[in-house]
Order: C-alpha cells, then structure tokens, then sequence
C-alpha cells in the first residue's frame, strides 16, 4: 500500500500517489499522464530491443489503482499511446482488460501529441481540454495558464545528492497554482527540472514531489 501526499492546487485538495497518479477526491477522479501504450514496440520497429511487456505492466499498475480509489471518471492526460498505430500492436489480451477499464467509468481522453485521436473501438470519449471545477486539465502545460491547470507531456524527474549518491526519481512539480505531472507509462523517460523549460513555467518557487517506492517525499526546487 502507497501513502499519498496531500497538496492544494488552485483551492482544490488533491493527493499525489507513490505510483504517479493524482486523485482528486472531491470529482473521484483519477488523473494519469503520458501512458504511452507499445512504446516498447515502436522502439523494436526501429530496431531498439526492449521487453515487450511495457503495456500489460501499465495495465496492471492503473487496474490495481481503480481497485483501490474506484473513480468515477479517468483523466488521461495525452500521449495514452505511443503512436497512432500502437493500438494495432496489442494483443488481445491488453485491448479486452482496456475495454474493461475504460467501460468502468467515465473515461476522458485528452489529446496529445503523439496520439491526437484515441482509437475509437476502445471507448470513452475524447477532447482537447477539459475544465472541472477549479482544475483545468490538458496535455501541454502553457506559458500562461489557466488556474488550476494540470498538464502532463515533459515527464519530470528530480535528482537529489544523500549520502554521496545520485538519486533520481520521477517527480509531481507544483507552485499551488499549476501542476505538472510525471509520466505514468512503464517505458517513459524523464526531464529533469534544472532544464530551462521548467524555469519558463515555474519562474518563482516550486516543489518537486518525488516519487519513492512507497510515498512521495516533497523537494523544495
């Protein structure tokens, strides 16, 4: 069992999940980011050879979350499937546990760069943008923001030095009034927050909450 951070963004209380979801308790509804479904076989295609078993452990991880909140809407914040044609690299398998996840709530599929349009056997419903209650909810985070917005797309990670050692860990970045979330997919890289494009979006004091195996731990950035 994970511990959640609790933090507020824009006046709404959100917890933060070890695994890298954000549960919004008051909507019941489960965010997720950057899922990028059959990145492992996308890099095969071109000649990377990964374990072909990034999906069905993405899968897994987002199954044993909505056993555990019972959402009654999920956000997926862009970038759900590596390419537009990764849905045609599923086994069957993967695509009847999609059906089931999706078919289990109100699932709402926020376009992103890598997959614009989800495939339309699989359900749920897709948008650009989604505003609730006082979030605002897309897949890149914008120079000016709407308050409230919850983006996906650049993957943080933070690194901190303990005891002579590197840590480096995917991470929530948040100033109370945006937050940027980590990529939930198996196979999903990371951005470290020293990168000028996160000193564009957060150009005053920030915090990166670290995922652990556990918890998250909060990093003043």
């Amino acid at each position: 069992m994970t511990s959640d951070m609790r933090i507020r963004v824009n006046g709404e209380t959100l917890l933060l999940d070890a695994t890298g979801a954000l549960w919004w308790p008051e909507a019941r509804a489960l965010v997720l980011a950057d899922l990028h479904f059959e990145k492992g076989s996308a890099y095969a295609r071109s000649g990377i050879y990964l374990p072909p078993y990034d999906t069905r452990t993405t899968l897994k991880r987002i199954a044993a979350l909505t056993a555990r909140y019972r959402p009654d809407t999920v956000i997926a914040l862009g970038d759900s499937f590596h390419d537009r044609n990764a849905d045609a690299r599923l086994d069957a398998d993967e695509r009847a546990q999609m059906v089931r996840l999706v078919g289990a709530s109100d699932w709402v599929w926020i376009a992103g760069n890598h997959d614009p349009e989800p495939p339309i056997w699989l359900g749920g419903r897709a948008v650009s943008e989604l505003a609730l209650g006082g979030l605002f909810f897309r897949h890149d985070p914008s120079l000016r923001p709407e308050p409230g917005e919850i983006a996906g797309h650049l993957h943080p990670c933070h690194t901190v030095s303990r005891r002579g050692r590197a840590l480096r860990r995917r991470c929530f970045v948040s100033d109370g009034r945006r937050l940027v979330m980590p990529a939930f997919g198996a196979y999903a890289g990371g951005l470290d927050l020293r990168d000028e494009v996160f000193e564009r979006l957060f150009p005053r004091a920030c915090i990166a909450y670290m995922l652990g195996t556990q918890r998250v731990y909060a990093v003043a950035a």
